[in-house]
């Protein structure tokens, strides 16, 4: 099963939620805002980041800046306790499987939460063509 972590103001959020609505791609919805996030839910992320929490946090978020954190210099603990208290901070949306995390919304790589069949198809030979026009011309405002 797919976890998406969103926040409702988060346009690329809504831009995932769309593309997974119009495939029948199956996921659950954390609202990050509203549903508080779990210590085990960011380790879970941690381990199939590449990066670790560079892959998730947004040093760039208002909050980070205003208390100055040096994430170089703080423990896991510390940093996990951070995200609980202050959520926003995550990079939005991230999308974690069984297997990967992805964070945000990327055209290229979100095909790959298709059914593989699906994205093996040949649009000219599709029965669907449709879905794979829409694939090709992804107009997400």
């Amino acid at each position: 099963m797919i976890k998406l972590y969103i926040s409702p103001s988060c346009s690329s959020c809504r831009k995932v939620k769309k593309y997974f609505d119009h495939f029948n791609i199956k996921y659950e919805e954390k609202n990050i805002i509203n549903t508080p996030i779990s210590k085990d839910e960011i380790l879970k992320m941690l381990m199939k980041s590449e990066n670790g929490f560079e892959d998730i946090i947004s040093t760039r978020s208002k909050i980070f800046k205003e208390k100055n954190f040096d994430i170089d210099n703080m423990k896991l603990n510390q940093l996990v306790d951070f995200i609980i208290e202050n959520p926003t901070v995550l990079k939005r949306p991230i999308i974690v499987t069984d297997y990967e995390l992805q964070v945000g919304y990327n055209e290229d790589d979100i095909t790959l939460f298709l059914p593989e069949d699906f994205r093996n198809l040949d649009c000219d030979k599709c029965e669907n063509y449709a879905r794979c026009e829409y694939l090709n011309n992804l107009n997400f405002k």
